[in-house]
């Protein structure tokens, strides 16, 4: 597939979907019962089932359903009362069967959407599909002292349970990519089904990116961007390859559709393979299970479960509390940073106050420690005591500062720190 479209203006308008693959947070992997926890020696989280031995038989995981519809539920899409998995073929070291247990014509949610924020306000990008599949192993590459190079396979991850959450091309800019996949992190993330770790590889991201002349309808050739483990690379990789992509438009050249991955180091994306298309991976039904039947009783006692969700408690926490709309959506990012900022709003009685406390000085001391809110060492409580005594006129701003950094290394309490250095006003 080719294009070749002049542009002498030099305006370009971008498309991008993204395809992003998130662990469900359940005990044990979708098709058998080997654990899904993260961190144990190679190999040893596995068995007949997810290594594809001959003659065994999958049994789908009823929790990882259950979390794949919730997700379907809040963020609006339909829920297929019955769908299908089928065999997604292809031959690669770290796949042992020789094919993936996925969803293809028939998947468990269609259709839905995320809403974002940007410049010009809030954005509904929408959701095409989102599916049940089974995870592949991991190929770890090392380089040996004295033996060469060589590649060691972990199955550990082959057969944990996926939801692939597909957008419809729809963001207009790497901004926008990088919105749409904070607001997802953050309703996985208060759904409770994904840890979102893309370190650990438990959130990952392919993106499909365009450009095409301004005001032309037709999409311009897909390219797809691989190796994209981070919402920065994701971010960098998106706007080189739009400058690339432009730049050979602007020229009168020619774009192929093809995959590509992202080398951090040097800044660019480099040609990968040419991209493949559904009819390349075979898919035929998966003849080891029967459809998948989803009762509507199921669907509305999962849906009754709901926690609030983040658009929901950005807008609650702007009214309750009183404090920006910035704040509340950085406050909302996880739900254990929200329950957090509650608590201490609550005992400080002073919402502002304490959103400035935790988003300057915790969130600062938590970035500095690459850690996240379970991490951090001052109960809400003790914060807010602290504040109390800013407030009060007990200590100044400086001394506060000393203050919390005691109470961050020491444990303490902020009256008994306070005492011993005679910092009172």
């Amino acid at each position: 597939m080719t294009e070749h479209h002049p542009n002498p203006a030099g305006t370009y308008d971008v498309n991008i979907g993204l395809e992003v693959h998130a662990q469900l947070l359940t005990r044990t992997k979708i098709f058998c019962g080997c654990t899904t926890k993260f961190g144990n020696p190679p190999n040893s989280n596995t068995c007949p089932v997810c290594l594809g031995m001959p003659g065994v038989l999958p049994v789908l995981n009823r929790k990882a359903v259950e979390c794949a519809i919730k997700v379907g539920l809040a963020t609006g899409a339909k829920i297929l009362r019955r769908s299908l998995f089928a065999r997604k073929n292809y031959f690669y070291p770290d796949l042992p069967k020789g094919y993936q247990i996925s969803m293809y014509d028939r998947p468990l949610c269609t259709g839905g959407g995320i809403e974002i924020e940007t410049p010009k306000g809030r954005k509904r990008i929408g959701l095409t599909r989102i599916h049940l599949e089974e995870d592949a192993g991991k190929l770890i590459h090392e380089g040996i002292a004295g033996a060469g190079d060589r590649t060691c396979i972990d199955l550990n991850r082959a057969g944990v349970p996926l939801i692939e959450i597909v957008s419809e091309p729809e963001i207009a800019s790497p901004e926008e990519a990088h919105s749409y996949l904070s607001a997802l992190r953050s309703l996985l993330l208060h759904l409770g089904v994904c840890d979102c770790n893309m370190e650990e590889g438990s959130l990952r991201c392919d993106a499909n990116v365009s450009v095409r002349p301004a005001l032309r309808k037709e999409l311009g050739t897909r390219i797809e961007l691989k190796n994209l483990n981070s919402f920065r690379f994701i971010q960098r990789a998106l706007q080189y390859e739009i400058e690339r992509q432009s730049a050979v438009l602007r020229e009168g050249g020619t774009l192929v559709q093809e995959s590509r991955l992202y080398d951090p180091a040097a800044g660019e994306t480099l040609p990968m393979r040419s991209k493949e298309e559904a009819h390349d991976y075979r898919y035929f039904p998966e003849p080891d299970l029967l459809p998948l039947v989803v009762e509507e009783a199921w669907i509305d006692e999962i849906r009754r479960g709901l926690p609030e969700l983040p658009l929901a408690r950005k807008g609650r926490l702007e009214k309750e509390y009183g404090i920006p709309a910035y704040d509340a959506g950085v406050l909302t990012s996880t739900p254990g940073l929200a329950d957090y900022f509650e608590a201490v709003a609550r005992a400080s009685k002073s919402p502002k106050a304490a959103s400035n406390w935790v988003m300057r000085e915790v969130l600062g001391k938590l970035k500095e420690e690459k850690a996240g809110i379970a991490a951090c060492p001052i109960p809400p409580e003790s914060l807010a005591e602290l504040i109390g005594l800013v407030l009060a006129g007990t200590i100044s701003g400086t001394s506060a500062a000393e203050v919390f950094e005691e109470m961050w290394t020491g444990g303490r309490a902020p009256a008994e720190i306070v005492g011993e250095r005679g910092l009172a006003l």
